[in-house]
């Protein structure tokens, strides 16, 4: 009996050791980079997730690329990744895009913004360059030299205005809701004031689930990132029904050439479209509001560089009273 008992247990021993082995290396039709994969299943997500205040790399990448190099392996989520921090090899691998690589995303990421199997859009080099071709439309040079630079000083000077009269201001929130009002606007002539639902607190609320594990049940941030996104896509599948029944369209805005589009770009559908105005709002919301409130804190923390754009912004003023067109400074801005 003890024998049987033994031999249990050694097989068991044997059969973990093998598939801790083959968690710690796992097969790769190349070459892997250094690195831990860390505990089985979990992985490394545990020290990821860990926030952190300062400017630098967040100490999960630092201390790695300090002990692997610049390129090292780990495994995030139940995922085994590959972290690049080499500035080179980044950017042939994102020209390289749909060629020798494909774009990914996280489990929680690609479910929040519907970027799974069939609908993984993204993945798709020619819907791809349908969605670079229309963002430079409206967000190019040209627009932006031409009509943007206009609404987005009114833009500021709205949301500045009111911070005269408050103690303290919270700057990534005012700012986000400014980046959202204003991108809103230019996608499909979003008007908050008009609006009974607060789509940026949605987008907002959908960020706290995009760092963690999809656990998709009652209780869990995810859970409550799902509902949001659901929401907020139900929202913009009833303005984009509206303005395809609408009998003319007058706005000129992205949506009105998505839609407008339709007729000769075979693979856009009202779905895609939904994702294409989500996907858009998020990535805008997030990204731009961070690097403004990044933007304020150096200024306030670097006086003399705030006294030097003091300068050459009455310098751009300069410009503009010359200037027929109206352009903001555009030559030395």
């Amino acid at each position: 009996m003890w024998t049987v008992g033994l031999c249990i247990v050694a097989v068991v021993v044997i059969y973990f050791s093998y598939w801790l082995n083959r968690w710690s290396n796992p097969k790769c039709n190349g070459v892997l980079p250094p690195g831990s994969m860390g505990l089985p299943l979990i992985g490394e997500s545990l020290q990821l997730i860990v926030p952190s205040y300062s400017l630098d790399l967040h100490p999960f990448i630092k201390k790695r690329a300090q002990r692997y190099g610049p390129i090292f392996r780990t495994s995030v989520a139940g995922r085994p990744v590959v972290i690049s921090t080499d500035p080179e090899f980044n950017h042939y691998i994102i020209k390289q895009e749909g060629r020798l690589v494909e774009l990914w995303y996280l489990d929680s990421f690609a479910k929040l913004l519907t970027m799974e199997g069939e609908n993984k859009v993204t993945a798709l080099s020619l819907v791809h360059k349908y969605i670079r071709s229309i963002i430079l439309n409206h967000f190019g040079a040209e627009p932006l030299k031409e009509k943007l630079l206009p609404q987005i000083e009114e833009f500021v000077n709205k949301t500045l205005l009111p911070w005269s009269n408050q103690p303290s201001v919270e700057v990534k929130h005012v700012a986000s809701g400014m980046v959202f009002d204003f991108s809103a606007k230019i996608f499909f002539s979003y008007n908050d004031e008009k609006s009974h639902v607060k789509l940026s607190e949605k987008l907002t609320s959908t960020l706290g689930g995009l760092m963690t594990f999809p656990l998709n049940f009652p209780g869990t941030a995810y859970h409550k990132s799902l509902k949001d996104q659901k929401e907020t896509c139900n929202i913009l599948r009833k303005i984009v029904k509206e303005r395809m029944n609408a009998p003319e369209r007058h706005s000129k805005d992205l949506l009105d050439q998505a839609i407008n589009d339709m007729d000769k770009e075979k693979f856009l559908s009202e779905d895609l479209i939904v994702q294409l105005m989500y996907s858009l709002l998020f990535a805008s919301f997030e990204s731009i509001s961070s690097t403004l409130s990044l933007t304020l804190k150096l200024l306030a923390d670097h006086p003399a560089v705030l006294q030097e754009l003091k300068v050459d912004k009455g310098q751009g003023r300069k410009h503009r009273a010359k200037s027929s067109s109206g352009i903001y400074g555009w030559p030395t801005h």
